[in-house]
């Protein structure tokens, strides 16, 4: 799939950085206190003043930026950074990672006797295999099955196919004593059945395989294989089955695309949501409680709050309604639904309630359209656009629990757009304006979208399936984005629209999503009346931006690394007194910056100033002020700013002027570093 996106990709990171720091330098020798001398100043009632403060500040900000990415656009790409490749554009790579894989097993096998093998395919990022060894591998055996591997490449040994039949592959398979590779061939519908050897004479190591393979395993670099670690696995991912030891590699075409590959991989550990989560004090999960349930802890909750009170505003103005519903509903709602039927397994239990059975909703689409049908409605009330942030609960296996990224209760930002087949262009179209301008807002900008089509079995007739396609596309092309096509696809219901988000390590994550839905209108009998007075079904469009709350919330964190863009940053300032002497003036600055609407804080005290600084860059504060005599004789702040996982001296700044425009920053998605250091000359009333 293509890109997405109005965001640029800018300069290189090093040219970016360059072009920051002479920005900022020559911003610095100016002054910042012109606007406070104006004529606008002497004349302006408080009110007035603070909004063509930031009114004239809002002005120079979008002046120095268009300054600093007009420098940044003169400049090509970086054309030394390392692109990494992938399996869907790379057939040689996808044949070193299956090779790979097949020269670990035999490598195994080799060296643990007595070791039974199940599956072993290639993956996004190498490739793994599943063993049954007699006693379990530990983490310095991987060193001693690399060491083997190189051996067997050094080997040049050719990778062979040959097709059996399925007596012959069976007779083969129980002749080795291989019961996995048993239950593989059961499951294989063919009666030609290919097998893959790695000898000379097709006389040695060979596994059941539609390959591809490269040709010889002196083709594989062994330079750029890496064995990475050990895992438990159940038989085919069934938990009734038994557990195998599955050990997982990467495989690259070269030693320099394999050390990328590293270095991403600890960027991704250092970014581990879970782990910066106890860290910032953010969230957790209490296993007391059960797993999969999430804790927001105060400073999470600030987040979450900032989070929901910008999607509520963005969806008022983009001209939804909001519902709340309940968390439970008859077990009649979900079999009329039709969850009840298809969905059952990722449903927990019911419940019985005086004789009645209810569910734990693990969806709110019902509920949406349980409102919709109760009051009759004509063509001139659509469209209709509801919005709700639904907790939902579903049911997962402990082993797929994944920090907020796999949980049982979890809040879906889920909208729902009823409309006339002539609207639905333009309702697609709206929802993906407003998805950019929810995802930009949080500092994504770079997408990748799939279109999904009809697949073999959908319900629905051709002609309203060929309008949604046909409307999803249109909206696509229209809004300028690029995207690929899923071919099949979509839903049995309806075609959709997939959004995933690149963050700041160049990761993709699945978030939105555009689905139209032709069963649920059906199922529940929903209609308006059209112009000439006949009843017609309307479209449903269901739609989502975070995808939920808290996956989007540990994405946010793994691609800011905890930290955050300032205007959601939970606690904004901190200052750090020099003794107890100074609090009374950090009080005074505290009160003026709450007055501001910024979160502040006070360190604590207790301890020394090099104490305060390093836990404050613990706790990743996007700016902190030590005070001392300096600061409360000038009336000013001394500040630090986190910028780009570094600290940037602010130098001294007037107390209100900082506040001014740290307020300016919190209201907008520029940085603080940005904000306060821009220029603030120019006409200020004129431009009030």
């Amino acid at each position: 799939a293509g890109s997405g996106g109005s965001g640029r990709g800018g300069a290189p990171p090093d040219l970016a950085m360059l072009l920051m720091t002479v920005f900022r330098a020559a911003l610095f020798v100016r002054t910042v206190a012109s606007f406070e001398s104006s004529a606008l100043v002497r004349t302006r009632s408080p009110f007035q003043l603070r909004a063509a403060r930031q009114k004239h500040l809002l002005g120079q900000i979008e002046r120095s930026s268009r300054t600093l990415m007009s420098a940044a656009d003169t400049k090509d790409a970086d054309t030394d950074a390392i692109v990494l490749p992938n399996n869907d554009d790379n057939e040689h790579l996808l044949r070193i990672r299956h090779s790979t894989a097949h020269v670990m097993a035999m490598a195994v096998q080799k060296l643990f006797k007595g070791t039974k093998v199940s599956i072993g395919p290639w993956i996004e990022k190498g490739f793994y295999y599943d063993f049954d060894p007699p006693e379990p591998f530990k983490d310095t055996d991987l060193r001693r099955i690399k060491k083997e591997m190189d051996k067997i490449i050094k080997l040049k040994l050719p990778f062979t196919e040959e097709v059996v039949t399925r007596e012959e592959a069976e007779r083969r398979i129980k002749e080795q004593d291989e019961p996995y590779k048993l239950e593989i061939l059961n499951r294989i519908k063919s009666d030609k059945i290919t097998i893959w050897h790695t000898s000379k004479n097709q006389d040695g190591w060979w596994d059941l395989c539609a390959g591809p393979h490269v040709g010889t395993t002196g083709d594989l670099p062994s330079e750029a294989i890496a064995l990475e670690s050990i895992a438990g696995a159940y038989l085919f991912g069934d938990e009734n089955g038994p557990m195998l030891q599955r050990i997982y590699g990467t495989a690259w075409e070269n030693k320099d695309q394999l050390a990328e590959h590293l270095r991403l991989q600890a960027e991704a550990k250092r970014r581990d949501h879970r782990a910066l989560g106890k860290q910032l004090n953010l969230f957790s999960i209490q296993q007391a409680a059960g797993g999969g349930l999430v804790f927001w802890h105060p400073k999470g909750a600030i987040m979450r709050n900032m989070m929901e009170t910008y999607w509520k505003d963005a969806h008022l103005q983009g001209g939804y309604e909001l519902l709340n519903t309940p968390h439970m509903a008859s077990i009649d709602l979900w079999k009329t639904s039709g969850h009840f039927d298809f969905y059952k397994d990722d449903m927990f239990d019911r419940m019985e309630v005086e004789g009645a059975e209810y569910q734990i909703k693990p969806m709110n689409c019902p509920f949406h359209v349980l409102v919709f049908k109760d009051t009759p409605r004509s063509y001139r009330d659509l469209p209709v656009r509801w919005a709700e942030l639904g907790t939902v609960y579903r049911y997962e296996r402990s082993g797929a629990l994944n920090g907020l990224f796999r949980v049982r209760g979890f809040t879906q930002d889920d909208a729902h757009i009823f409309c006339l087949p002539s609207q639905l262009t333009q309702e697609i179209l709206g929802v993906l304006d407003l998805v950019e301008a929810v995802l930009t807002k949080f500092g994504f900008m770079q997408y990748e979208v799939m279109l999904s089509t009809r697949p073999d079995k959908a319900i629905g007739s051709d002609s309203i399936w060929e309008l949604a396609t046909a409307s999803l596309e249109g909206a696509l092309k229209e809004k300028g984005w690029k995207y690929g096509i899923d071919e099949g696809g979509g839903a049995f219901y309806g075609p959709k629209i997939d959004i995933k988000i690149k963050d700041a390590i160049g990761r993709t994550w699945q978030c939105s999503t555009i689905q139209a839905d032709f069963n649920l209108p059906e199922r529940f009998e929903l209609e308006y009346t059209s112009a000439d007075g006949t009843k017609e079904r309307p479209i449903m469009l269901h739609r989502a931006i975070f995808g939920s709350l808290e996956r989007f919330f540990g994405v946010l964190i793994e691609s800011t690394a905890g930290d955050f863009p300032f205007w959601i940053a939970p606690i904004q300032l901190r200052l750090l007194p020099v003794s107890d002497d100074f609090r009374p003036y950090c009080e005074e600055v505290l009160a003026a910056a709450k007055a501001a609407g910024l979160r502040i804080e006070i360190d604590q005290g207790g301890r020394s100033v090099s104490k305060q600084i390093k836990v404050a860059n613990q706790d990743k504060v996007p700016l902190y002020a030590v005070v001392g005599e300096k600061e409360i004789a000038g009336r000013s702040l001394s500040l630090m700013c986190r910028k780009d996982g570094g600290l940037v001296d602010l130098g001294e700044i007037p107390m209100q002027d900082a506040i001014n425009r740290m307020e300016v920053a919190s209201k907008s998605t520029m940085s603080a570093v940005d904000v306060l250091l821009v220029d603030g000359e120019g006409d200020a009333e004129n431009e009030a």
